[in-house]
């Protein structure tokens, strides 16, 4: 305080002089204040020592309990030196004792220890009422073992006195009790209250057992001298009712005791017994701790959720542990809430039980995190509560466990599931993140464009084996879709692959046309080595290096695949000189040819290539024969896929402008002025969004022509026919114009589409969205909303939804919460199906919170083949499938999604850790330079005559560097007639003279169970099956005929008994068709809307369509197949198709095969 004193500098003399006025510069006023000074003090000091301080506490607690065992083992010494010789009857046995003069001295020094301590403790204890520490049971068995043994040393002759020393067991095992609490606070490590249950009953049955085993044995040293042996042996068999009688107690005295420990024995075990069930009751509840030695030795991961329903848990067990390398892992579920009886019922299942261990917590406290070992766990997942009524609130929690977890376990991987995108850059740390409303807008609106989008992304991030249905299906299309849908993505380091290492140095087109031919394998992308981003079909300028990962498309890894090449042959190529009365091979001559070394010289290796093919002397393998004697008669050939591309041109593709064919647009026609460019948005809804380039509008359009059911000052429309669209609308229809509407809309107004596809979409919103959502939104063309709902038929009018080709309807927030399970999805579900039932020429693409409830999609009664669907859903289910309601028909045809599908992209990221990079590049949610994009094009009759998937792989290979990946494929399939099929129709067809031909005889071959029956949706009568025709045209001859037969009775129409039975027939005739329509047209005529080209009459009953995931090479193709492309970037260098290998047949071939008809996405 010396040296502080020196180093305070001198006051300034304006403050001396004040101090001067105020009288206070006699005397420095300043007070040094010491705290903590009762803590000095001797008393206090100690307390902190013995009481206070955890560790010295724990340190003294256990001195303390090892001197009271101490004490008991020498009084069990004493005992086994003791041996008296009187056989009679003598009470003075009990009263004195042989005690040997070095055991005297110890037992003397141990009690004075122990006296000393417990004196202190009182001391260190009191609080003023001295008669609440002297009355304590342990204080007073303390004095009866301590003080005894120090009266010896006043009273020698004392010294052989008895003293019941053994009773130091009561006070060990007190002492125990509170050592285990210290031991808690010392080592900050909570073990269960059922452990220190545990060891209070074990010590309990431990001090009955020894107090009376003593006891006995010295009363009956006046009696029959029993041992210790003897002593154990009777109080054992005393204790466990069963009672021999060989040994008892003789004399009085050690009768009693007897009885009064059975007495307490009644007492005191029930009492223990019973807080041990209770205790073990709530640890079932709870689920315990997941054990630090198995944490060490074995693998576990850790699942957090905030509320566990059955279907989630059974989603994630199925699919993690579909992975070969996983088996051996644990599963560690931490949940709030208390485990329901349908998840303990599934987790008592054998299978499970040794696997999955669920523990009651939170996430947020480190001492449940500890439970579950989190810092020894090789991933954490974390999952949103989907169900919750506020998801904004839930996505809050799920950002505070991914905190909380980052903050106890830095090393601990993290996957996390968040709803809204706007809380998506709050786990940005997080190792993998899947946004729900990202990706599920995102993929529904490429449904609209390229249908069967979200079935096609949902079966590649399933883990299935193809083994669903059985192997004995009767229909084919369930035994090529079951096959197909095994497909799944896996990666390989090309020097380590026999798929791939041979193409070393090769172009990535070539590599991947030739692995799929060889091996049936699809390559879709790679990665190099010195980069993280993954280049989905980077395009022919590509060169395969030895250090790039591979990405490819298989039902199995290649590690897991064995090589047997003679099974290729009886299929893939002929072998010998004749191949008549054999099937051609699709690749017979390029099979033949030495395509891996002829096509290493540059030049006009295609050119030869594609005119020696016409002189094999087996005849052309790669063309059809010619077709008649027509005038523009030609062959068809397809160029080989070359190694290497021998120069690049920079690509032609303008950012700023259009091509001619969209220079007309559609500004002329809407009544606006806005010219369309190609930038990113400027305005995002949400941080954390990722740029692409879209089609904008130079100017952005006013708020109030975004509203398209009314007018204003810009533009007079109200209603979309006055908009004369080029392209039917995109309905949306959904509560509220939430952020993630903008991932609908992006992927929509891509800059890779021409102008002349792009469609108008309308948004049906239930309330008027918010400034900040339309600031967002009116930038990109065509795009609209209306304030309606989906229940309204007026407000479905308006919206245009007689001119829409799409409509998409999202599953509401607000109803996602029902009373009942499954419950959730009845609204949507009603509202669709009356949509079907009232617009049946409309595709509907549902989202629904279950997807138990598909079933119920365009549900009909009676129809047995839906009944048969689901007796095999039912026994998919049976088997733990993962995909037991992949064969529903609504699912196979993408006409319906729920969002727990996107669950299983979360945990296969465990094990493939690129699942997430490749979905969003794939459904356009992140654009990296060089990776292609996902497309679609359909297959026309000019295209027939490539005949199978193969040799369309090769053409698109060639030609446009395009990768397929799948079909989509719409069949008319013979269903059987369903009871609501043969309702009697008898409007809008006119067509009585029709030929009388038989039906099987119009309905035609039923070739490879496909039909070449166009997918549009328009209403010609050639749409509709023949079976309702047959029986519209019978309805109709009926009505005139029953018409005559009135007219002859009544005598001529004019009767008005006449007019008034016509009516009421016909209106009896009416179908429910008909009366829908009138309906519809009605309500249209009362809003002031034109119903003409409105056709309610439209039935696609009996087609079904599916998706095939990178089908056989020998798959035929067939009219309308819709062919999944992965396009390279256009805006990255593409390779010179110009003079150096310009043939007039061949290119111009190419090139009408590129341009045709095709729908990006």
């Amino acid at each position: 305080m010396v040296e502080l004193e020196k180093e305070v500098l001198p006051l300034p003399p304006r403050y001396r002089f004040r101090d001067l006025l105020l009288g206070d510069w006699q005397s420095d006023d300043r007070v040094q204040v010491e705290f903590y000074v009762n803590e000095n003090t001797f008393k206090e000091r100690l307390k902190l020592f013995f009481i206070k301080n955890q560790r010295s506490s724990l340190r003294v607690r256990m001195f303390n309990f090892a001197l009271k065992v101490l004490s008991c083992l020498l009084y069990i010494v004493r005992v086994l030196l003791d041996n008296p010789q009187e056989e009679r009857q003598d009470w003075k046995l009990i009263i004195w004792v042989e005690r040997p003069l070095p055991l005297w001295a110890l037992q003397v020094l141990v009690a004075f220890i122990s006296f000393s301590e417990t004196m202190l403790l009182v001391y260190l204890s009191y609080k003023g009422n001295v008669w609440e520490q002297v009355l304590r049971v342990p204080f007073i068995l303390e004095m009866i073992s301590t003080v005894p043994f120090m009266i010896t040393v006043i009273l020698p002759s004392l010294r052989n006195l008895f003293i019941p020393v053994f009773l130091n067991c009561w006070l060990a095992k007190h002492a125990l009790e509170n050592m285990i609490n210290d031991l808690h606070r010392a080592i900050q490590r909570t073990h269960s209250a059922m452990f220190n249950q545990v060891v209070i009953l074990i010590s309990t049955l431990v001090c009955l057992m020894f107090t009376c085993i003593c006891g006995i044995q010295h009363l009956e040293r006046a009696g029959n001298n029993l041992t210790l042996f003897h002593s154990l042996y009777f109080c054992v068999v005393t204790f466990s009712t069963v009672g021999f009688g060989d040994v008892t107690p003789q004399i009085w005295p050690s009768q009693l005791l007897v009885v009064i420990m059975i007495f307490v024995a009644l007492i005191v075990l029930p009492i223990q017994f019973e807080q041990l069930a209770f205790l073990w009751m709530e640890r079932q509840k709870s689920g315990g701790n997941y054990s630090r030695y198995r944490a060490q030795t074995e693998k576990h991961v850790v699942l957090c959720v905030s509320c566990l329903k059955i279907d989630l848990l059974m989603d994630f067990l199925n699919e993690f542990f579909a992975h070969p390398r996983l088996q051996d892992y644990y599963v560690v579920i931490l949940c709030p809430a208390e485990m329901d009886v349908q998840v303990r019922r599934v987790l008592h299942v054998p299978l499970w039980a040794l696997r999955v261990i669920y523990l009651q917590g939170s996430a947020l406290k480190d001492q449940d995190l500890m439970r579950a070992k989190m810092d020894d766990a090789e991933a954490c997942f974390i999952l949103s509560n989907r169900f919750e009524v506020d998801r904004i609130a839930a996505d809050h929690q799920t950002i505070l466990r991914a905190w909380a977890v980052k903050d106890f376990a830095p090393n601990c991987p993290l996957y996390v599931q968040i709803l809204k995108p706007e809380n998506k850059f709050h786990v940005k740390f997080a190792d993998h993140v899947v946004c729900e409303e990202e990706f599920k807008y995102a993929m529904l609106a490429l449904n609209c464009v390229c249908p069967g989008t979200s079935t096609l992304i949902t079966l590649l991030i399933h883990s299935s084996r193809g083994q669903e249905g059985g192997a004995g299906s009767a229909d084919q299309w369930h035994r090529t879709y079951r096959r197909c849908s095994a497909n799944e993505v896996h990666h390989i380091r090309l020097e380590e692959s026999k798929f791939f290492g041979e193409y070393q140095g090769k172009s990535f087109t070539f590599a991947s046309f030739h692995a799929h031919k060889k091996f049936g394998v699809c390559l879709i992308g790679v990665r190099r080595l010195d980069t993280t981003n993954i280049l989905l079909n980077p395009g022919p300028c590509h060169i395969m290096g030895a250090s790039d990962t591979c990405f490819y498309i298989n039902i199995s890894k290649e590690e897991n695949s064995a090589f047997v090449r003679g099974q290729r042959e009886p299929s893939w190529g002929v072998t010998g000189g004749d191949s008549r009365g054999v099937h051609p091979s699709i690749y017979h001559g390029l099979t033949r040819l030495p395509v891996h070394s002829i096509i290493a010289s540059m030049g006009t290796v295609a050119i030869d290539l594609q005119d020696s093919s016409d002189s094999s002397p087996e005849g052309p393998t790669l063309s059809l024969p010619t077709m008649g004697d027509s005038a523009d008669e030609r062959r068809h050939s397809i160029a080989p896929v070359l190694e290497l591309v021998d120069g690049v041109n920079n690509p032609t593709f303008d950012l700023l402008g259009e091509q001619s064919e969209d220079e007309g647009g559609e500004e002329g026609k809407c009544g606006l002025s806005h010219r369309w460019v190609k930038g990113y948005p400027p305005n995002s809804p949400y941080i954390g969004s990722s740029p692409a380039l879209c089609h904008l509008l130079q100017e952005k359009m006013p708020f109030c022509c975004l509203r398209m059911d009314k007018a204003c000052h810009h533009i007079p429309f109200e209603d979309a026919r006055s908009y004369s669209f080029k392209n039917k609308l995109i309905i949306v229809s959904a509560e509220a114009a939430g952020n993630s509407l903008y991932n609908f809309i992006v992927p929509l107004r891509a800059y890779y589409r021409t102008r002349k596809e792009l469609k108008p979409i309308v948004l049906l919103l239930e309330s008027i969205p918010e400034a900040d959502f339309l600031e967002a939104i009116c930038w990109f063309p065509m795009v609209f909303y209306t304030v309606g709902s989906i229940e309204n038929l007026d407000s479905l009018l308006r919206c245009g939804i007689t001119f829409a080709d799409t409509m998409v309807v999202f599953d509401k927030e607000s109803s996602m919460i029902a009373e009942e399970d499954y419950m959730a999805d009845a609204k949507t579900i009603v509202n669709v199906q009356t949509l079907f039932r009232l617009f049946p020429a409309l595709s509907i693409i549902t989202e629904l919170t279950h997807p138990a409830n598909m079933r119920f999609m365009q549900f009909k009664v009676k129809d047995h083949y839906s009944l048969a669907l689901s007796k095999l859903e039912k026994k998919e289910r049976e088997k733990g499938s993962n995909l037991v309601f992949m064969f529903r028909l609504p699912f196979a045809a993408g006409k319906v999604f729920s969002v727990s599908m996107l669950d299983t992209l979360l945990y296969q990221s465990f094990v493939k850790d690129y699942m997430i990079s490749i979905t969003r590049l794939l459904l356009g949610l992140d654009s990296m330079p060089g990776s292609g994009f996902l497309c679609a094009m359909k297959i026309t009759e000019d295209d027939l005559w490539i005949r199978n998937y193969g040799r369309l792989y090769q053409k698109l290979c060639s030609s446009s560097g395009d990768i397929p990946i799948g079909v989509y494929r719409t069949e008319a399939h013979k269903l059987p007639v369903s009871e609501s099929q043969v309702s009697i129709t008898v409007e809008d067809y006119e067509d009585t003279r029709e030929s009388r031909e038989p039906l099987l005889s119009r309905t035609g071959a039923h070739r490879n169970s496909t039909c070449s029956e166009p997918i549009s949706t328009s209403s010609h009568s050639s749409d509709h099956p023949l079976l309702r025709r047959k029986s519209m045209q019978w309805a109709r001859r009926l009505s005139r005929k029953g018409g005559r037969g009135s007219n002859a009775a009544k005598g001529g129409p004019g009767s008005a008994a006449e007019r008034i039975s016509q009516q009421r027939l016909n209106l009896f005739r009416r179908s429910e068709r008909q009366e829908l329509n009138a309906l519809v047209r009605t309500r249209m005529k009362h809003l002031g809307l034109s119903p003409t080209g409105f056709n309610g009459m439209t039935d696609q009953g009996n087609r079904l369509s599916y998706i095939l995931i990178n089908p056989s090479p020998d798959t035929r193709l067939e009219l309308h197949d819709v062919v999944y492309l992965i396009r390279p970037d256009p805006l990255s260098l593409v390779p010179n198709q110009g003079s150096s290998r310009k043939c007039s047949a061949g290119l111009s071939e190419s090139h009408r095969f590129d341009t045709q008809d095709s729908t990006h996405l």
